[in-house]
């Protein structure tokens, strides 16, 4: 009862001041019809809050977000199911779920007639322009009588997650050159259209096919070998992204950074439809929740968009290299932003290990009008020329530019490269 007192509205107040007034006025005037008036002013407060003290409402909350990670400008659905499992009816509910910011305004509802056994479905829909992981919810719940006097606040404590990756452009199909094309038209067929001899086999192990037996080489080394024709060649890339603030100009939504992680995301779901395993790598080093994403874009990318999605500014000055040290990298594809000095070390590193990686570099200096482009390293050490000079295929992209032209472009320079390669080896 205390509680519910305590939340009176400003109608309610006003009810009991004027229904207290009304009482003192009617004894001092003599006013007998006067103190019905006020006693029932007086009285209609109370008995609201009497009312909802007493009632016992238990309302269950589920929510569900459908679906959990959207790209940037893609709505997602909240679907909210109430029930009402107490024994009692309650009075007018009023419900708001919380919602960042980003996503859009507070949805409100106002829900009546909760009886015994209610249950009730509302859905609204959350879009955000801004790439980053969000928790949608709590509700809280405001219980109020039919007079409006009086109302109680619940909270319930749920949440559920909602993830926006960056914004993806779909690109052309271009060569990428060397041995790692392989969306599947360069990767070795199965090992059992050769020969004896080029046959891949292992030791059987319990529950394999008896008839992938290799009869030939079992008789060879004494016991069961059976042939791994089932294990075709995947293709590897790796989507190198620097995040250095020294690296880029701007902030938020207009950055260079945010056209870096775009560039980042829509080249590694390219790569993952051509066949390829992915792998990111930012600024600090390998993924840490994830090192290799499978192949099939739409159940196994999903982790990297996620990681994407929350990618920062990094302090540091320089890139990581503990990740060159694993052998068997594949294609890299890197998106760089402003360079210095001390990135040519880390750029030849790269290239002997991918053979022929490949750039898309930001005209970060686009992003900085109106800005201090002296931050950092500045724009003096732009790495278009550092990249050629250490053996990189390189795009430069600005602001107006189309991100699938500049991948056209990129394939373009792979193309003019191979066949110069090829006019070099002919003479």
């Amino acid at each position: 009862m205390r509680e519910a007192l305590a939340a009176l509205t400003l109608r309610g107040r006003s009810f009991l001041a004027g229904g207290m007034a009304a009482v003192a006025c009617a004894v001092l005037l003599g006013q007998q019809g006067l103190v019905r008036v006020g006693v029932l002013a007086l009285l209609l407060p109370l008995f609201s809050a009497a009312f909802l003290a007493r009632s016992r409402y238990r309302l269950a909350l589920q929510r569900e977000v459908s679906p959990r990670l959207v790209a940037a400008g893609q709505p997602a659905t909240v679907t909210l199911t109430l029930t009402n499992e107490g024994r009692t009816p309650t009075g007018i509910l009023l419900l708001e779920d919380r919602v960042p910011y980003l996503l859009g305004s507070q949805p409100r509802f106002v829900l009546e007639g909760i009886s015994h056994g209610w249950r009730r479905q509302v859905t609204y829909r959350l879009r955000s322009e801004v790439r980053g992981h969000y928790e949608v919810g709590p509700m809280t719940v405001r219980v109020t009588d039919p007079f409006g006097l009086v109302e109680l606040g619940r909270s319930f404590h749920t949440t559920a997650p909602l993830t926006v990756t960056p914004r993806t452009t779909e690109l052309p199909p271009v060569p990428l050159g060397g041995a790692w094309t392989g969306s599947g038209d360069n990767r070795p067929r199965s090992f059992a259209t050769g020969s004896a001899e080029d046959v891949t086999v292992r030791e059987y192990r319990r529950g394999d096919d008896l008839r992938r037996v290799h009869w030939r080489s079992s008789a060879r080394v004494g016991e069961l070998m059976v042939r791994r024709e089932e294990q075709p060649w995947q293709s590897r890339a790796i989507v190198v992204l620097d995040n250095r603030r020294v690296a880029h100009r701007g902030e938020g939504p207009a950055s260079s950074l945010e056209a870096a992680v775009s560039a980042a995301a829509s080249v590694a779901v390219h790569l993952a439809q051509r066949g390829y395993l992915v792998r990111l790598i930012t600024a600090s080093g390998d993924d840490p929740s994830h090192t290799w994403h499978a192949r099939d874009p739409k159940a196994n990318i999903g982790p990297l968009l996620e990681r994407l999605a929350v990618v920062d500014f990094d302090s540091r000055h320089t890139m990581d290299t503990a990740w060159l040290a694993e052998p068997g990298q594949g294609l890299t594809v890197a998106v760089l932003g402003a360079g210095s000095p001390a990135d040519r070390q880390f750029l030849t590193r790269v290239q002997h290990q991918a053979g022929t990686p490949l750039a898309i570099v930001l005209d970060v200096d686009a992003w900085a009008a109106g800005r201090d482009i002296a931050r950092g390293t500045g724009a003096a050490h732009h790495p278009t020329a550092m990249l050629a000079a250490t053996g990189w295929r390189a795009v430069s992209l600005g602001p107006g530019d189309r991100l699938d032209s500049a991948w056209q472009e990129l394939g373009r320079t792979g193309s003019r490269a191979a066949q110069q390669a090829t006019t070099a080896t002919g003479s």
